[in-house]
């Protein structure tokens, strides 16, 4: 794999792939995010896409708590405004264009889902401790990389960059096809 395709950003064109009934088979959101999700927290949905995760995780916080839906490009965020648009969940989930250079944001969070996205990430120990930086001290990051794409030893790296930015692996859930670690402080 060159190294520039390495680092490739799934493109729009196959938000549909990203979101359909035979994913939420294998893939669903209330199973893997959910469980560690609680009305009234603060959730980021880095890399969100079109909105997969992030609706469900706005259902699991519910009005009194918040879900950014973090992404790159443009186009997954207008997807997951016009999903929900008119459900009330508009007033829970914000939608957030990353720059590609960081989190700018002044917001700390309970729960942080990174799923199938840290490979695409060119300088992931930057990424991790921004992540870190936007943890609250008893929160969770729940970083999920598919398994036909990153090898075991390209995840175990990417725990050991965690590890260096501070994170601490708490447990290895799994899920089909998947390499998992919910880390913590």
């Amino acid at each position: 794999m060159e190294n520039a395709e390495k680092f490739r950003v799934c493109p729009v064109e196959h938000a549909g792939a990203l979101d359909n009934i035979f994913r939420k088979l294998v893939q669903h959101p209330g199973k893997i995010a959910g469980k560690y999700i609680k009305p009234g927290m603060s959730v980021l949905d880095f890399g969100c896409g079109p909105g997969f995760f992030s609706i469900e995780m706005a259902r699991k916080t519910g009005r009194t708590g918040t879900v950014i839906a973090a992404d790159i490009q443009q186009e997954m965020l207008d997807k997951v405004k016009a999903k929900i648009d008119g459900t009330g969940l508009e007033e829970t989930i914000r939608l957030y264009k990353t720059n590609g250079k960081g989190i700018q944001l002044n917001d700390t969070f309970d729960f942080i889902l990174v799923f199938y996205v840290l490979h695409e990430v060119k300088n992931q120990p930057a990424l991790l401790k921004q992540l870190k930086a936007h943890l609250k001290p008893s929160g969770r990051i729940l970083v999920v990389e598919p398994g036909f794409h990153v090898s075991k030893e390209g995840f175990e790296k990417s725990l050991d960059m965690a590890e260096e930015a501070g994170l601490q692996v708490i447990k290895r859930p799994r899920y089909f096809l998947s390499r998992a670690a919910l880390m913590g402080h």
